[in-house]
């Protein structure tokens, strides 16, 4: 399966909303961050990414879509290698994103939590990259995210990008997909309070087989994604 959508927005911008209103809309399963939790291996498979040697049929080959860390850090190297899909920039205001990673997903709690895990080394290797390994400079953050998103902005043009905020809603995405609109609100999800509740879920024994990369057994794939 080739992607038909790439999100290039950054984790904390309305990737997980983004997501679910891919799904929504025609373009899934989508690719975020909890699948390279919940699908064995994929750890790996970012690291050769890292590595420069990326295997993205082996990623993606079950996905319609992506969003979120780390793909969205790989836009130009998807972008070329799916060259019909469209581009989804999410974006947020700079000073609310860096708030809300400090809080969330670059947490010193989040941090303390996945220490010396698969998952955790990974991360060092993609998104840590990113910030030049310093998850918590606020002016390094802000360099990064808006020279990230303006260098997006620069590499398309409308036809293929769309730069979206999930407060706009529905509209602008359906138009650019080219699909109807959908009879039900837009989905509003992954707050802090959400957020918790994955701290607790990775806390648990489930969650550290999922962070040593051993991905999440069948059964509870299937309760929280869906069957296929």
């Amino acid at each position: 399966m080739a992607l038909k959508v790439i999100g290039a927005g950054f984790g904390r911008t309305g990737t997980a909303s983004l997501k679910l209103a891919l799904e929504k809309l025609g373009f899934g399963p989508c690719y975020h961050m909890s699948e390279v939790l919940a699908n064995a291996g994929h750890m790996d498979l970012w690291n050769e990414v890292a590595a420069g040697k990326p295997d993205w049929d082996a990623i993606f080959k079950d996905y319609a879509a992506t969003t979120d860390f780390p793909a969205s850090i790989y836009w130009r190297e998807l972008a070329a290698f799916y060259p019909d899909a469209k581009i989804v920039l999410s974006l947020r205001d700079a000073e609310r994103w860096i708030d809300s990673t400090q809080e969330t997903i670059l947490s010193p709690k989040m941090m303390g939590l996945i220490e010396g895990t698969p998952w955790r080394a990974m991360l060092r290797k993609t998104v840590d990259a990113i910030f030049d390994g310093d998850i918590h400079d606020h002016d390094t953050l802000r360099r990064v995210f808006n020279e990230h998103n303006a260098a997006v902005k620069a590499a398309f043009g409308p036809d293929r990008l769309l730069v979206f905020e999930a407060k706009q809603g529905w509209a602008p995405l359906c138009a650019f997909l080219g699909v109807p609109v959908p009879d039900e609100d837009f989905p509003r999800v992954n707050s802090k309070e959400e957020l918790q509740g994955m701290i607790a879920m990775l806390e648990s024994d489930m969650g550290r087989d999922m962070m040593q990369g051993k991905g999440m057994p069948q059964a509870m794939r299937e309760q929280v994604f869906g069957k296929d």
